[in-house]
């Protein structure tokens, strides 16, 4: 092999070499696991095989290498804002990675890594050094006495971390659980570069960078902290292929290499910024992989969630364009220089090249729109306060704009401190820089609270898999395996005790893919368990939850497991139509339609999808043709279980969201091919009929649609026809003459509307006129307050122009009383906004009838909710306004 020249050549060399020694070549998988709620995002190489590791999942290899792509940027791995200003922070990045599964270890992966980065990338030996645990005989003598690494450059690293196994170089997945020793492999970059060894006072100098892990899994760790040997001992190892290139590349910086090279120069002419070496190009660069890789995973910008981490990190890449002077849209045309660069060894992100692009400039868009609200909120915390000459931090007075406050404007309208302390700068006023870093650090100490791993309490069950035959069978004898009472094994379960059933053989389908689980009987004699759910406790191990209605059920026992047959047929009608709805999505609004989430049950489908509008009448009654078009071909369904790989060259479609193993169930449907472990109709006429019964938005860019069938649909049809022939009966006309009726009611009550707001207009403008000669002289301003008797919110506007008109130089208050609340309006005349403004005095009579409000100098609205408050706020008006004349 040659020394590899570009990251896409490293990630090659890579595969192929251990492909050459016997492993299975495994794709990268989502940036959003698979059925795993422990983790936000898929944070390092191991997280598809961590099921391989707890025992939960078994594959057909023993060996498995790999290139992930991987997001850090939330929990303890998260440190968002050194992005762009270190040699080696990254949202994204991708991980090189091998793996045993109970095979070879720590012989074989050692003298590979060695191999790898000796002969085939052909680095310098003497320029690598390596750590083991301290404990760790084993791998310090293979270091030393088989591969021949120098004793002085392999460091023992022990407990350095305050506790027993609390080291640099002892991997734990979780509190408890599978953990063991690692060996980490240094390169020194040289000693013009400042920095020490591992495990020396300056070790965090850039002069030895750490670019391969090895980690041994040879222990399991109980409750106490004490270890105990696995029976099959496993390999987990990760090289970051952003330094290894820097390091093959002959740069120090992982922002010099060849992807980022490219990345910044096309960040640098979107932005006009000449200067490459700027930080804020770096940024950019980073975080258009991170949001393009994340868009073609399914993860749209939003308020919560994942979303939310997507949309910090797009507004973070737009503000940094922002400082460059960028102040339009630039963000999204770096799409077709990230494609040019990666799009053949990620060809999903390729293939939705568009998608993204359309996603980050609605984002883009969306920010700019935010940067003006940040504007107008920080205006007016500066303005309201301004009479007293202080900010107000959430109710508390203080000399500057608090910290709590700066970091709401940052972290909930994307409104950055740098542009809040500019502002803040031209009206003479400081902030809290101290608070907002405190509020910041509040944040990410919640974010590693959330983000730490933690191993769910599952059941405790070690014996084997159970058969499932519900695919073709709905009642089967079987055999009672394991009992549980209270999370607990027990040898049996008496009437009136709820537990979970595991028996040897089952029909009853445990939720997975959006369909629930079934419902049903056991039963063994007279005993009696009713099945309420169906859970998976394992991979393949079943547990029915439910209750023993009668007798007393044993382990051991035989039983017949019977599946309830209504509820696991309606379910089956809802899941079948499901598929073939989420095909018509496709045709009818495009390819760019990606599943978000489903439920599936007796009653509906719920399906999520990417779409960035809502679905419109005549779209949905497409879909609903389609969908039904197909129902009435009758076309038989079939499932066929291949691996992934043959899977994948049928052209099924595989869900978002979903993890799938490496045999898969491919289910063809009328013209609909996708990869669905759920059960399913015979043929698709078997579905009855189909019946969209609501679409709705639940996220931004995300959409929901809701349908029934069979019996459900008709049942739904039955319930429109008695509410249309209500209807009907009321405004007494037919169905067909329905809508112009209709239409013409709303035509009529709009034109009545009309009237009654003109006769109110009427109506105001003479109580206006009255009110003028109310008007009082405070030091050459007229000052009115008074009350406007059936005024609405636009009345009180209006009249207050008309009134402002005629006062020529005037300060106004009009309010209007509706059921004890009140509405107020204050407005100011240009020639006296120097001394008095309209938010400040609105906000005034407000406090005093249980509300606020503020606005513009000229114009303000304000409510309250003490109605018998208001005669002695609207009196104390004038001298208000003499105090500051």
């Amino acid at each position: 092999m040659t020394r590899p020249a570009s990251v896409a050549d490293i990630r090659k060399t890579f595969l192929d070499f251990f492909a050459s020694k016997g492993h299975t070549v495994v794709a990268s998988s989502p940036l959003v696991p698979g059925n795993d709620p422990t983790l936000m995002f898929t944070n390092s190489g191991m997280v598809q095989f961590k099921d391989v590791f707890l025992g939960t999942d078994k594959r057909p290899y023993v060996r498995a290498a790999s290139v992930q792509a991987c997001l850090r940027a939330g929990g303890k791995h998260n440190d968002l804002e050194n992005v762009g200003y270190t040699a080696r922070h990254h949202t994204f990045f991708e991980m090189l990675g091998n793996w045993s599964f109970g095979d070879y270890f720590k012989r074989e992966s050692l003298k590979w890594a060695w191999e790898l980065l000796t002969e085939v990338y052909k680095l310098p030996p003497e320029r690598l050094l390596a750590t083991v645990y301290a404990e760790d005989d084993e791998a310090y003598d293979i270091w030393t006495k088989e591969i021949g690494l120098p004793p002085e450059r392999v460091i023992r690293i022990g407990d350095n971390k305050g506790g027993r196994y609390k080291s640099d170089n002892f991997w734990m997945m979780a509190d408890t659980g599978p953990c063991g020793p690692c060996s980490e492999i240094f390169y020194d970059h040289g000693d013009h570069i400042p920095g020490g060894p591992p495990g020396s006072p300056d070790e965090d100098g850039d002069r030895f960078i750490e670019i391969w892990n090895n980690v041994f899994m040879q222990f399991n760790m109980d409750e106490t902290g004490a270890v105990t040997p696995l029976p099959a001992p496993c390999v987990d190892t990760g090289m970051g292929l952003e330094r290894l290139a820097a390091i093959l590349q002959h740069v120090h910086s992982n922002y010099e290499i060849d992807i980022f090279d490219a990345l910044i120069k096309a960040a640098g002419r979107e932005t006009g910024t000449a200067d490459l070496t700027n930080p804020s190009l770096k940024v950019i660069a980073d975080h258009i992989r991170a949001t393009a890789f994340l868009i073609s995973d399914g993860v749209i910008p939003s308020n919560e969630g994942r979303g939310y981490v997507q949309r910090r990190i797009v507004r973070r890449a737009i503000r940094h364009g922002y400082k460059l002077g960028q102040k339009t849209p630039f963000f999204h045309k770096l799409v077709p220089d990230l494609v040019k660069m990666m799009g053949e060894a990620y060809p999903n992100m390729a293939s939705q090249a568009q998608r993204i692009t359309e996603v980050l400039k609605a984002e883009e868009e969306r920010f700019y729109e935010t940067l003006a609200n940040g504007m107008e909120i920080l205006d007016a915390q500066i303005g309201a306060a301004a009479s007293v000459g202080v900010v107000s931090n959430f109710g508390t007075p203080t000399a500057t704009v608090g910290g709590e406050l700066a970091f709401k404007l940052h972290d909930t309208y994307g409104f950055p401190l740098d542009l809040t302390q500019d502002v803040c700068r031209e009206r003479g006023v400081t902030v809290d820089e101290a608070g907002f870093h405190a509020a910041m650090e509040a944040q990410k100490a919640k974010g590693r609270a959330a983000g730490k791993f933690k191993m769910d309490k599952a059941l405790e069950y070690t014996g084997a898999g159970n058969t499932f035959v519900g695919y073709d069978k709905l009642e089967a004898p079987a055999k009672v395996v394991a009992l549980y009472l209270d999370g607990t094994a027990v040898a049996e379960l008496k009437a009136g005790q709820q537990g979970v059933v595991v028996l040897d053989t089952t029909p009853f389908y445990a939720e997975s893919g959006g369909q629930v689980g079934d419902e049903g009987v056991i039963t063994s004699g007279s005993a009696k368990f009713a099945v309420g759910d169906t859970q998976k406790i394992k991979a393949d191990v079943f547990g029915h939850h439910g209750a023993m209605e009668q007798g007393t059920l044993a382990v051991g026992d035989t039983v017949t497991a019977s599946v309830n047959l209504a509820l696991r047929a309606a379910t089956v009608r809802n899941h079948s139509a499901t598929h073939l709805m989420h095909k018509a999505l496709r045709e009818v609004l495009g390819s760019h339609v990606q599943q978000k989430g489903s439920l599936v049950n007796a009653e509906r489908t719920r399906f999520d999808f990417a779409h960035n509008a809502p679905v419109t009448d005549a779209q949905i009654r497409q879909i609903e043709a389609k969908v039904n078009a197909e129902i009435l071909a009758n076309a038989a369904a079939n499932a066929q279980v291949m691996d992934i790989e043959s899977a994948q060259k049928t052209g099924a479609m595989m869900l978002f969201g979903e993890k799938y193993g490496e045999t898969v169930r491919v289910l063809s449907i009328g013209s609909s091919k996708e990869l669905c472990g759920g059960t399913h109709v015979k043929a698709t006429g078997d579905i009855g009929l189909f019946k969209v019964v609501g679409e709705s938005g639940v996220a931004a860019g995300v959409r929901r649609i809701e349908a029934v069938t069979g019996f459900n649909a008709l049942t739904y049809l039955q319930e429109m026809e008695s509410q249309v022939g209500f209807v009907q009966s009321f405004y007494q006309t037919t169905a067909d003459k329905l809508e112009e009726r209709l239409q013409r009611e709303r035509a009529e009550r709009a034109a009545l509307e009309k009237e009654v707001a003109a006769l109110k207009g009427k109506l105001a403008s003479s109580q206006g006129d009255e009110l003028m000669a109310q008007a009082v002289d405070v030091k050459g301003i007229k000052v009115l307050a008074a009350v406007l008797n059936g005024a609405d919110a636009k009345t009180l506007r209006d009249t207050l122009d008309k009134l402002k008109d005629k006062l020529k130089t005037a300060a106004i208050v009009l309010a209007a009383v509706d059921g004890g609340k009140v509405q107020l309006a204050a407005g100011v005349t240009a020639d006296s906004m120097g001394k008095v403004k309209a938010g400040e005095l609105v906000n005034f009579v407000a406090q005093q009838v249980g509300g606020k409000g503020g606005g513009k100098p000229d114009m303000a609205m304000a409510g309250g909710t003490d109605a018998g408050g208001l005669p002695k706020a609207l009196a104390s008006v004038q001298g208000w306004v003499a105090e500051r004349l």
